[in-house]
């Protein structure tokens, strides 16, 4: 799998598990928003690309692969 972090012109990246998307990360002129597929109130703001990467991770369960993030 591959994660791109620094994906020029690119504003929406999509996680992808094993079991299809789960969730995505959108950059806003305040910081990248985290939208995570079939979960209420979790659009979280976030400084880096990164950290909102690792939120994505983490929110899937502490066994999770990490998912691959696809620019689109």
């Amino acid at each position: 799998m591959t994660n791109n972090t620094t994906t020029a012109g690119s504003a929406t990246w999509v996680a992808v598990g094993p079991a299809g998307a789960v969730g995505s990360i959108h950059r806003e002129p305040d910081g990248f928003h985290v939208e995570l597929y079939g979960r209420r109130g979790t659009g979280s703001v976030f400084p880096s690309l990164d950290s909102a990467k690792s939120a994505v991770h983490a929110a899937m369960g502490p066994l999770a692969d990490r998912p691959e993030f696809r620019a689109h």
